[in-house]
C-alpha cells in the first residue's frame, strides 16, 4: 500500500482527480436530460468529482502538515501508549519506565473526582490576560490536605488551538486524576490555556520587541496569580509545563530560557526554533541575537546547562524526528533529557493521547509533591 505522506500518492490522487473532473464534463451533455436517471447521473457525478479533488487535496495537505503519518495512524490503529526512555548526556539510554496502566474513577463530586473552573488570569508585570481553566484534583477538597499546597503543570495547546481541546479530546484532567489514582503522579493543579494572548496572532511565547510579553506573563505572571489565588506551591521545582506542537516548544523553552518559573518541560511533535512567517509577524525585531536566544538547540549547545528536566516525544513519521535526535545528542548535565519515541504517529489528537499518560507519570517523578502550606 503506497504511503499516506509519499509522493505517488498524492499524484495518483491528483490524477484521478483530473481524470474525473474531464470525465464529468465529457458526460454532462449526455445527463442533461429531464429524467429521474439524468439527474441521478449528474449528482452522482458531482458528488464523485468533488470527493476525487477533497482526497488529493485533503493528502497534500496531509503531507505538508503531517496530521497522519500512517494508514494505521489514520484510521486510529495505533493504541499502545508510548514509553519513556533517559538518556545520560551524549544520547544513551539508561533507563526505560514501564508502559502506562489505565485506571478509572468512580464518582463525580469534586472530594473524588476533582473541579474545573474557568478563570481569568491577569498579569501585572506583562499588562497582559489569559482565559485559562484550571483542574484542581480531588485531593485539593479533602480534609487531611487542608494545610497543603499543591504542585501546578501549566499545559498549552498547540497553534491555532483551543483550551476546550486540552480538556476534551486530550483528556487532561481525566489522564490527570488516572495517574493520581495510580500514584504515578502527585495531586497535581492544572492550568489549560492556549499559547495566544494578543488575538490571533502566534507570538511563538516571546517577549516581542515593541509588542506583547507573553513570556512574561507565563513566567512571571500566571505561577505568581496561582499562587496568590490558590494553594499552589510557589517554587521552580513544584512547577512544569508541558504542551502539544507550539505548546510543547514554548513549555521547553520556559524551562530552558526561565528555569526559576519551571524545572521541568514535556512537549509532544515540538519543534525547537522558530522565524517570522504570516501569523507570527516579526517576532526578532531584526536582532539576530533574539531569535538565536530561542533556538532551543542552540541555547543546549552555548549556553551554560540548567538544572531542568525534558521529555521530548516523536515518531520517526514525525518532521521533529531528526531534530529530536540533535536536542539529545547536544544537551549537557545537569540538564536531564527523555524521550517518548512511538513507532509511528503524526501530528494530531490521536498521537498525543498516546503521549500524554507517560508524560504524566515521568512528571511525577520530577515534580515536588504538596507540601505543608508554611513551607511555601
Amino acid at each position: 500500500m503506497p504511503s499516506l505522506t509519499g509522493l505517488p500518492l498524492q499524484i495518483i490522487a491528483i490524477v484521478m482527480a483530473i481524470a474525473v473532473f474531464a470525465a464529468t464534463l465529457w458526460l454532462w451533455p449526455r445527463l442533461s436530460g429531464r429524467s429521474w436517471r439524468a439527474w441521478l447521473g449528474r449528482i452522482g457525478a458531482f458528488l464523485v468529482a468533488q470527493v476525487a479533488v477533497l482526497a488529493a487535496l485533503a493528502l497534500v495537505a496531509n503531507s505538508y502538515f503531517g496530521f497522519y503519518s500512517t494508514w494505521s495512524d489514520l484510521l486510529g490503529l495505533d493504541g499502545a501508549p508510548g514509553t519513556v526512555v533517559d538518556h545520560k548526556p551524549g544520547g544513551k539510554a539508561i533507563s526505560v519506565t514501564g508502559e502506562q496502566k489505565m485506571y478509572s474513577s468512580q464518582g463525580s463530586a469534586k472530594d473524588r473526582s476533582g473541579l474545573i473552573q474557568q478563570v481569568r488570569i491577569q498579569g501585572a508585570a506583562s499588562g497582559m490576560a489569559g482565559k485559562a481553566y484550571v483542574y484542581l484534583p480531588p485531593q485539593y477538597f479533602q480534609p487531611e490536605y487542608a494545610g497543603q499546597r499543591f504542585p501546578m503543570a501549566l499545559v498549552l495547546s498547540g497553534y491555532p488551538g483551543s483550551a476546550e481541546k486540552l480538556i476534551s479530546l486530550l483528556q487532561y484532567p481525566a489522564s490527570t486524576l488516572k495517574a493520581i489514582e495510580a500514584k504515578q503522579l502527585p495531586p497535581t493543579v492544572l492550568v489549560m490555556m492556549q499559547p495566544t494572548l494578543s488575538g490571533n496572532r502566534d507570538t511563538e511565547c516571546m517577549d516581542i520587541p515593541g509588542g506583547p510579553k507573553v513570556e512574561t506573563f507565563f513566567t512571571e505572571d500566571l505561577p505568581k496569580a496561582m499562587a496568590t489565588d490558590y494553594r499552589v506551591l510557589d517554587r521552580p521545582d513544584a512547577r512544569a509545563a508541558m504542551g502539544d506542537s507550539t505548546g510543547g516548544y514554548c513549555a521547553l523553552k520556559f524551562a530552558l530560557r526561565k528555569p526559576d518559573a519551571y524545572r521541568a518541560a514535556a512537549s509532544y511533535s515540538a519543534y525547537y526554533s522558530v522565524s517570522n512567517d504570516p501569523t507570527t509577524g516579526d517576532l526578532f525585531g531584526g536582532s539576530a541575537e533574539l531569535k538565536r536566544e530561542n533556538d532551543l538547540l542552540w541555547r543546549l549547545k552555548n549556553k551554560p546547562a540548567e538544572p531542568v528536566s525534558l521529555l521530548l516525544a516523536t515518531s520517526p513519521n514525525e518532521e521533529n524526528y531528526a531534530a529530536t535526535q540533535k536536542m539529545v545528542a547536544a544537551f549537557k548535565a545537569p540538564t536531564a533529557m527523555s524521550t517518548i519515541t512511538l513507532n509511528s504517529g503524526g501530528h494530531n489528537f490521536h498521537t498525543w493521547t498516546r503521549e500524554i499518560p507517560p508524560a504524566l507519570e515521568w512528571l511525577g517523578k520530577r515534580i515536588t509533591p504538596p507540601q505543608p502550606a508554611k513551607s511555601a
